[in-house]
């Protein structure tokens, strides 16, 4: 029977530089979270689709009004007196090289401006409510969280009652009692602010639970017990220990927030407290099309897509960079 080889320890060791050099002879590169999400994003093709759709309607928003006629031209010779819709076009909607998506029944208004131009509208008012909703979440979330206790009750508390706030009606009462010329603004301006404020003030509890779920979990982590043990001030752990780590669940729910808030302006719109008519926005079009629906069933057809392609485009991106972003995720 033969001998076993004696094997010296330098030949089982791998060496360091031979590793690093991997197989190929190219040294290793290290990936950071960034770039492994951005890896499992560019895998999901929906999400992908729903973030080029989300571009485009952006793109769409601030330059689309330079290129597409006024929304409040009138253009009556296009319009029957006998019956008062379109004289051309399929279902006498208008549609003309000159009218992509047809014209208003009984003013002759071009339908692709008023979509350009509510998009502008509805995106501007979903943004922004969603700024304000993440920021007064975040805040409140990870201080309920990290702190516990009675800020903990009280926190979650108020959120309870945030959400079981009748919002519709609050909305209404709102705009009824803020009179024209309410804190230096007047007219649409100031409907605009109102909406950002009810739509984003009254929906932070979504959020906020959110974050503060999290925030419960992170902070009896070992970072954080080794920011306490080191002398660290409540405000630096909550700010740039914990709050970096949440950097993921808020991105993914503000990107889902979105869809929310542009369905809830266009509920507004639809009830009368939106923008002031002439200025068009795409509830205050399904409210003007309900009358003649069954006449000229384009007109509402128009904004309803408009609307769902919004909110689907959104969602896709949300679930999308839900995925990417999850740490379990293969």
């Amino acid at each position: 029977m033969a001998a076993p080889l004696e094997v010296t320890g330098s030949d089982t060791e791998a060496q360091p530089e031979a590793v690093l050099a991997g197989v190929d002879g190219k040294a290793i590169q290290g990936r950071s979270l960034g770039q492994i999400a951005w890896m499992r994003l560019k895998r999901d093709k929906v999400a992908l689709a729903g973030g080029v759709i989300v571009i485009l309607l952006i793109l769409l928003a601030i330059f689309g009004p330079l290129l597409v006629q006024s929304p409040l031209a009138y253009h009556q010779n296009l319009i029957d007196p006998t019956y008062n819709r379109p004289k051309t076009g399929i279902w006498h909607t208008g549609i003309s090289a000159d009218h992509l998506l047809g014209v208003e029944p009984g003013t002759g208004r071009d339908l692709l401006a008023r979509i350009v131009h509510g998009a502008r509208i509805s995106l501007l008012v979903s943004f922004l409510a969603t700024v304000l909703s993440v920021v007064i979440g975040v805040v409140l979330g990870i201080t309920a969280g990290y702190f516990g206790g009675w800020v903990d009750m009280l926190i979650s508390r108020a959120m309870d009652a945030f959400l079981a706030f009748p919002l519709l009606l609050f909305a209404i009462a709102l705009v009824a009692v803020i009179s024209d010329g309410s804190f230096g603004l007047s007219g649409n301006g100031l409907r605009i602010w109102v909406l950002i404020f009810v739509i984003g003030f009254f929906n932070w509890p979504y959020i906020g639970r959110i974050i503060r779920g999290q925030t419960l979990s992170l902070r009896e982590r070992e970072f954080v017990d080794a920011a306490r043990s080191m002398g660290a001030r409540n405000s630096y752990i909550l700010f740039k220990e914990i709050l970096p780590n949440l950097v993921a669940p808020i991105l993914v729910y503000s990107t889902l927030l979105i869809p929310t808030n542009i369905l809830f302006e266009a509920a507004l719109s639809f009830l009368g407290v939106g923008v002031i008519p002439p200025t068009p926005s795409w509830g205050g079009m399904l409210t003007l099309a309900v009358p003649i629906y069954s006449s000229d069933p384009m007109y509402m057809i128009v904004p309803g897509v408009a609307i769902f392609i919004t909110v689907l485009a959104f969602n896709l991106l949300g679930d999308g960079l839900r995925d990417a972003l999850d740490p379990r995720a293969k």
